[in-house]
């Protein structure tokens, strides 16, 4: 049961900025593109920062100082250092990470930490598009049969809209959560609805035993 990778999803052809790219220029880069953030990077393509739309419009909003700068760059105004990832990060801890950082976009880098790609909350999103017959043979298949070693008839896996219903009798009251939980951790799966029985109860506290002692 693996996840999908940030290399499976992230945008290969990033556009970019240098720390000298003027202002205007990097607004006419979001404008062409129609993004709303760019990373920076050096000559070795390295990350530097990251640059939004917000900080463009806050270097313009703070503009009170007592003399004009005589320029300004990509690099005055990005956010740096820059949160990136990896592509083998899987797409659950991407998108952790950039909600606890709250950022919309995250560079994509190589063992060197060159630039390679970008992800954004968009391209994460993706994997919600997965086909419901992908997500239900994944179910059976990867979790019923080879996780569970169930027989692929004994749970019946409906998905709809990423929902996936369970309903079935496995063997033991102690599968019913793990396998709910394993569905629920597949890339697609927006909810989960169980209605799954069992045949052994093996969650029942034993009856303590009475020992009786001689006078």
């Amino acid at each position: 049961m693996t996840a999908h990778i940030v290399g499976e999803v992230m945008t290969r052809d990033v556009v970019h900025a240098r720390r000298t790219t003027p202002f205007k220029e990097v607004v006419r880069l979001l404008d062409h593109h129609r993004i709303s953030g760019l990373p920076v990077v050096d000559a070795d393509d390295k990350v530097l920062g990251v640059l939004s739309g917000s900080d463009l419009v806050r270097n313009q909003a703070h503009r009170d100082g007592p003399a004009p700068p005589p320029s300004v760059t990509a690099g005055d105004v990005m956010s740096s250092p820059a949160i990136t990832v990896h592509p083998e990060q899987t797409v659950p801890d991407a998108a952790r990470l950039m909600e606890r950082r709250g950022v919309e976009r995250l560079p994509v880098v190589d063992e060197a930490d060159r630039l390679i790609g970008i992800a954004t909350r968009r391209d994460l999103l993706r994997v919600f598009l997965r086909a419901d017959d992908d997500i239900r043979r994944q179910v059976t298949e990867e979790i019923v049969v080879t996780a569970m070693g169930l027989p692929s008839d004994a749970v019946c896996v409906a998905v709809r809209d990423g929902v996936v219903t369970l309903d079935g009798r496995v063997e033991a009251r102690s599968q019913v959560p793990e396998l709910v939980h394993a569905v629920w951790r597949l890339d697609g799966v927006v909810g989960v609805v169980n209605g799954l029985g069992f045949r052994i109860d093996d969650r029942e506290s034993p009856t303590p035993s009475h020992r009786t002692v001689s006078p």
